[in-house]
Parts: structure tokens; C-alpha cells; sequence
């Protein structure tokens, strides 16, 4: 359960009901995400912006590219509620169930080209604290990689994007649930939402 009020359909303002009974006809639910970013329009449509533009349309890098950033990302902030979504949105894009296995069992299990792969241990590194500390080099060998300035600039944007719904997620405590005062254990259990 989310440690504020989410917004229900009815509370949505029109123009977030039109996207959600958009998705509601093509999912049949509303995650927990969407009913958080429901609460501002104006964040709502910020985000809704960012997704469209950087996950769900053809850019320079292929879906494979951006699942594998979502995932990896979502997993080195610990937001199981985001993993477990784009687990499932992976497969929708064509990705196999050991494809997924792969990225989550860390870069080096991911069977893809070393230049993807120096992509996506930049794109790790980029989504840390410390990410102040990288230098011209840094760009350098993933140019080497062979990714143009756009691309690099877009698995940042991607990036960036994930670090933010992630610490939306976590910090509103998006996916857990509380568990029932009869349940023995006295810790929240995580649910895919």
C-alpha cells in the first residue's frame, strides 16, 4: 500500500481519465505509477511526455537497448515494483524470458555485443550517486563502443528518467503491501503492482 493516497479514476482530472481508460482498454488495470503521477496533471503529462518520448517510440537505440537500461537501472536503485514491470514489458517487446534472466543476473550474463555491453556498465555507472566523478573518457570509450553522441545522450535521458520513477516508486512506497496483523512476519512484503 503507497504511503499517501493514490488517485482513483473518478478523482483523475478529464484529460488523465482519457489516458486512463486508454490503458484500462489495453492493460484492464492502472498501475500504481500511474495512479501516483494522477495526483498532479502537471507531473502526470511531464512523465507521460518522458515515456513516450524516450520508451515507447523508435529512437537511435533498439528496445532491447532501453529494456536492458530500465531493468539494470531499476535494479541498482532497488525498486522491485519498476523491475517487475518492465520484466513484463520486455517480454511485450519481444524479449525472451532468458533474455531477461540474463540482465538480471548482471552485464556480464547478457548475451549481447562488448560494445552494448561498455553501454550499459556506463549507464549503471551514470545512474549512481557518484556519477559527478565520470570524465571525457568516459564518453570516449563508449564512443570507442561505437554509439554516437545521440545515443550516448539518449541511454543518459533514459537513465535519468529511471533513477526518477524509481525513487517515485520507492520513496511513496509504491508495490509494497503491508501485511495482515495475523501474518508472522512484521516486515512489508513487495508485490509487483
Amino acid at each position: 500500500m503507497a504511503y499517501i493516497e493514490l488517485s482513483e479514476l473518478e478523482e483523475m482530472t478529464p484529460r488523465v481519465q482519457d489516458e486512463a481508460r486508454y490503458i484500462l482498454e489495453r492493460t484492464g488495470t492502472l498501475g500504481e505509477i500511474f495512479k501516483l503521477l494522477a495526483v498532479r496533471e502537471d507531473i502526470y503529462f511531464a512523465t507521460d511526455g518522458m515515456v513516450k518520448g524516450y520508451l515507447l517510440a523508435e529512437t537511435e537505440l533498439p528496445y532491447s537497448t532501453k529494456e536492458r537500461i530500465a531493468l539494470l537501472v531499476s535494479l541498482e536503485n532497488n525498486c522491485k515494483m519498476c523491475v517487475d514491470v518492465h520484466k513484463g514489458i520486455a517480454k511485450m517487446l519481444g524479449m525472451s524470458e532468458a533474455q531477461i534472466n540474463e540482465v538480471l543476473g548482471g552485464i556480464d550474463d547478457i548475451h549481447c555485443d562488448e560494445g552494448e555491453k561498455a553501454l550499459l556498465r556506463f549507464c549503471v555507472r551514470a545512474s549512481g550517486k557518484e556519477n559527478y566523478k565520470m570524465q571525457q573518457k568516459d564518453i570516449d570509450a563508449v564512443r570507442a563502443a561505437g554509439y554516437s553522441d545521440t545515443q550516448i545522450l539518449e541511454a543518459v535521458a533514459i537513465v535519468g528518467y529511471f533513477n526518477y520513477i524509481n525513487t517515485l516508486s520507492n520513496v511513496f512506497g509504491l508495490g509494497i503491501r503491508t501485511p495482515s496483523p495475523s501474518s508472522a512476519s512484521s516486515r512489508p512484503e513487495t508485490v509487483p503492482s
